[in-house]
């Protein structure tokens, strides 16, 4: 018989291979020792039943990292869940229950009746009422989370490290539907539980947007139709992406004035500034002891961010979206919606409640469009563009970069600020994020370090 409370441990060295096998395990560089439960209950099926048992486990990882694992177990495996499978414990097969739409569907019904069950609380939202009996599927692979669909209705996303205490990226939610905007996917309930420190939160149903389209896909869809053709521009392709872009910046800036609304503002004078210069300083030393290709552009970075000292007007900052990307943003019928609230997966929980300057959303998202017009090149951007045809494709992925960027501020000056009014904070972000985006590169996607390189020489 299947023993919850042991069930990870009994996986022993197959839980840990599949864990650093996962794109949203943060772990992967310090190596993992041991795996152990934190706690494991049954929230679906059990000895009682002759289908699949659904196991809530969470996981602490070497005593210090704690993530949410949901088990399924079964005597026999489908066909369809067997890439999923993790090991056996006896005479069943372990598996990653996100994959199993059988024992996902129950989750809804849970949020939707309210109730607490083995130490988890499934509460809707004030004044919502959800459709049970939904059929649930997994989507795609993420970075930090995993999501479940039910019909063409909600999404339900799993926090696979969740912090105990305050989840930003439902309280932002939760704030600007306070305020009536309209660029974000209506919060609809939480899963929460109680460990560690305080209460957690484990899941955020939210409104799916059934034939939204990622921003990411949409431009890069451009870059690719323009580097196509060769010999045209950027404005000349059926693709042109620049009304989405600046659609994109007037939702952008509706976002940001309803978190200001909502959650307040503040300006902030020159210690302010001083301790944002000399984090953006902080993280350069990080980047630079990692990555030596980044030693010949110190001195223009150095001076990039020092100049923000010399700035005389106060610094405005609120609460913003803090990871926006192309990625984070969908094309639906009625306009673009910003997804994702938690904020720079790398930062503390206490770090991300931070107040910014709303340029550094502008910033980062003017960062993304330069990745989507250059990701095509990236193994020509370190000095291989030697014929004419390759300078050609290089020139035209610049102006596409520069058209998109160019109408990216022009959306958002029309319902904020001109972001280009504060040029030197501007650029100074934008290196930062490009320094940032450096160190991911080297670790990670090592073909892709170009871009950042790149981008920091063109506007250092």
């Amino acid at each position: 018989m299947i023993r919850p409370d042991t069930l990870v441990e009994d996986l022993g060295e197959n839980l840990l291979g599949w864990l650093v096998g996962q794109r949203w395990f943060r772990a992967k560089a310090r190596g993992v020792a041991k795996a152990g439960t934190e706690r494991a209950s049954v929230l679906v099926g059990g000895a009682s039943t002759a289908g699949p048992t659904l196991v809530h486990a969470m996981v602490t990882v070497d005593d210090t990292d704690l993530y949410q694992v949901p088990l399924g177990v079964r005597a026999e495996v489908p066909e369809h869940l067997e890439h999923a499978v993790i090991g056996r414990v006896g005479d069943h097969a372990v598996y990653d229950a996100t994959h199993d739409a059988e024992l996902m569907g129950p989750l809804l019904d849970l949020v939707a009746d309210g109730v607490s069950v083995a130490g988890l609380t499934f509460r809707a939202e004030p004044g919502v009422e959800l459709e049970r009996g939904l059929r649930a599927r997994p989507i795609g692979v993420e970075q930090s989370n995993t999501s479940v669909v039910y019909g063409a209705q909600y999404i339900l996303k799993l926090y696979r490290r969740p912090d105990p205490g305050p989840n930003r990226d439902v309280d932002l939610h939760r704030a600007l539907r306070s305020a009536g905007a309209t660029h974000i996917a209506a919060p609809l309930g939480v899963i929460s539980g109680v460990f560690g420190e305080g209460d957690t939160v484990l899941g955020f149903l939210q409104d799916f947007l059934p034939n939204s389209v990622e921003g990411w896909a949409t431009a890069t869809a451009s870059v690719r139709d323009l580097l196509a053709e060769g010999d045209l521009h950027a404005d000349e392709v059926g693709g042109d992406f620049a009304g989405e872009a600046h659609r994109l910046g007037a939702a952008v800036a509706e976002v940001h004035a309803a978190l200001a609304l909502a959650t307040g503002s503040d300006s902030t004078g020159p210690g302010r500034i001083a301790a944002e210069v000399d984090a953006m300083h902080e993280r350069l030393d990080v980047v630079l002891a990692e990555v030596p290709e980044l030693a010949s552009d110190e001195p223009s970075l150095r001076e990039a961010f020092d100049a923000v000292r010399e700035l005389r007007e106060p610094l405005v900052v609120q609460q913003v979206h803090g990871d926006l990307h192309l990625g984070q943003v969908l094309r639906t019928t009625s306009g673009w919606v910003l997804i994702d609230f938690e904020g720079e997966p790398a930062t503390t929980p206490a770090q991300r409640q931070v107040p910014r300057s709303p340029l550094r959303d502008v910033a980062a998202m003017l960062r993304s469009f330069d990745y989507a017009a250059f990701h095509l090149l990236a193994g020509n951007l370190a000095g291989n563009l030697e014929d004419g045809a390759e300078r050609q494709l290089s020139a035209r992925a610049s102006e596409w970069s520069d058209r998109n960027r160019t109408a990216f501020c022009d959306g958002y000056a029309e319902v904020a600020g001109d972001p280009r009014a504060q040029p030197t904070l501007l650029r100074a972000l934008e290196l930062d994020k490009a320094v940032y985006e450096v160190r991911y590169e080297h670790h990670n996607r090592p073909d892709w370090l170009a871009i950042p390189l790149a981008a920091i020489r063109r506007r250092s």
